[in-house]
């Protein structure tokens, strides 16, 4: 079954441009123009993946409420933000509502539809077998790969899709430097330095804000990031 794609994009020429190429991918696009527009068919069902534009219409961070509104719903649908607003500051408010990518619209098509299929991969993981393998105890760590869910110190941490595989790729090899690249190939992603300091950011941040003591997860400047073994 075709996967489907919410494609919410308010210039209708992208609009149309972008329902071709995906459509050609196999994938099943429902477009939508606005806020209001999405909002309504995502109360009805949710698609398997959201490609977000932040400014809709009138109202310029009307992507930033849908993608709220489907992360209140899902904790691990895969969502994009695919803008022109290529801000630090956009790019940090869209990843901490919860979004697992932030791409601006002067990549090309290839890359767009090798970060869609990407997040397809990770979350397909959640559908096999759960074995011993599967599991990452380490400390008060403790990761279900199949589940996609992390505890500490017993307590559930909700992640994005993004969030989970890159403390994954770190908490696998306790002890060992990842580098970027590595962080990359390992979470089977592909992002920017900028984009993988912001996901490194938002994961201490939510350790920290259960456990004022958490500092498991360090920068090795110049190297990468490391999971400190206790």
């Amino acid at each position: 079954m075709a996967k489907k794609i919410a494609l919410v994009e308010d210039d209708k020429a992208l609009r149309d441009n972008y329902i071709s190429a995906l459509n050609q991918q196999g994938y099943d696009v429902s477009p939508y123009a606005n806020r209001p527009e999405a909002e309504a068919a995502f109360q009805q069902a949710l698609p398997d993946l959201a490609i977000i534009d932040i400014g809709l219409e009138d109202e310029i961070d009307g992507g930033f409420a849908v993608c709220q509104m489907l992360r209140s719903k899902s904790k691990t649908l895969p969502i994009i933000f695919f803008t022109a607003r290529d801000n630090d500051f956009d790019t940090i408010c869209g990843l901490r509502m919860g979004a697992d990518d932030y791409l601006t619209k002067d990549i090309s098509l290839p890359h767009l539809l090798a970060r869609i299929a990407a997040l397809f991969r990770r979350t397909e993981l959640m559908n096999q077998p759960l074995e011993q393998a599967d599991l990452i105890v380490s400390g008060h760590l403790s990761i279900d790969q199949k589940r996609m869910t992390v505890k500490w110190k017993d307590v559930l941490i909700e992640l994005t899709v993004t969030e989970f595989w890159m403390l994954h790729a770190i908490a696998k090899h306790a002890g060992h430097v990842k580098s970027r690249q590595q962080l990359m190939d390992d979470s089977k992603m592909v992002v920017d330095d900028t984009t993988i300091t912001s996901h490194i950011k938002r994961i201490r941040k939510k350790f920290v804000q259960l456990d004022e003591h958490f500092d498991r997860i360090e920068t090795v400047y110049g190297m990468g990031y490391r999971w400190k073994v206790q």
